[in-house]
């Protein structure tokens, strides 16, 4: 088993499961898309402005089933170094160009509690959702191995990663949205506040995710997915930072199918 520092393991933790969540979409102030978003990295200076009454995310049905997603990190940028610079960055460096192996899986809502968001007014519920749990496990053991001892999501708004040495990392979301600008590319991202308990006092920080997936054919999936970490105002600096991210990650990511596409198709609810 590999042996992470803290500083490492809480920024592989963020990095790993916002992949897990696979979550959601942002409306950013000076951007008019998600898609223009995800274009105009790195050149990132706020946070997106995002849903808090949107139910879990409804991902396309080419999306449904289960995959093993070949992740490699692209690029990693600290915009605020070298007066702000997040626990664990430097260290993050040796994952550059490392491709990471995990399965995935996706399909209709599993989740042992009902979640609770704000009224919403669109009529059904997602068919194809992430399954958070497995996903998360799945990812955050791919970087720490048996280091995890579980992850647990109740709902689609909460998350808890528990390690073997009794530290933890729970997530909240706290807005998502999507977009489809053609029927085979599906963008979306998530913002989520982070809570890493382990030695010392809690640390906190705000994570946003936004990825933008590609049907390439039905047994493969390309993905553009980047992760941004921002302070909150526990922080002390964070009224010097303000909103503007203190590190992104861009990964390229690849999803081979492992089922059978009509299979998958069926338990989306598709004929």
């Amino acid at each position: 088993m590999r042996v992470v520092p803290v500083g490492l393991l809480r920024s592989l933790l963020i990095g790993a499961i916002a992949i897990g969540c696979w979550l959601t979409m942002v409306a950013p102030a000076q951007a008019a898309t998600l898609s223009d978003r995800v274009a105009s990295y790195p050149d990132w200076s706020n946070l997106p402005s995002l849903k808090a009454n949107a139910p879990d995310l409804p991902y396309p049905d080419w999306m449904a089933g289960t995959w093993q997603v070949t992740s490699t990190l692209v690029d990693l940028q600290a915009p605020l170094a070298p007066e702000i610079v997040t626990p664990g960055f430097d260290s993050n460096r040796r994952w550059l160009d490392q491709p990471l192996e995990f399965p995935v899986r996706f399909g209709p809502p599993i989740y042992a509690a009902a979640a609770k968001p704000l009224p919403d007014l669109r009529p059904q519920a997602a068919s194809v959702v992430a399954d958070r749990a497995f996903n998360g496990l799945a990812i955050a053991r791919a970087y720490l191995g048996e280091a995890v001892a579980s992850v647990q999501a109740p709902d689609p708004n909460q998350q808890l990663v528990q390690l073997a040495n009794g530290d933890s990392l729970l997530m909240r979301m706290t807005g998502r949205a999507w977009e489809q600008p053609a029927p085979q590319v599906f963008v979306a991202s998530e913002l989520s506040r982070q809570i890493f308990r382990g030695q010392g006092r809690p640390q906190f920080n705000t994570v946003e995710t936004t990825a933008r997936y590609e049907q390439r054919s039905p047994d493969q999936i390309t993905a553009d997915q980047i992760t941004a970490i921002y302070l909150t105002p526990q922080d002390p600096s964070y009224f010097q930072v303000g909103d503007r991210p203190i590190a992104l990650y861009r990964y390229a990511l690849t999803l081979t199918r492992t089922d059978d596409s009509s299979d998958a198709a069926r338990s989306a609810g598709n004929p």
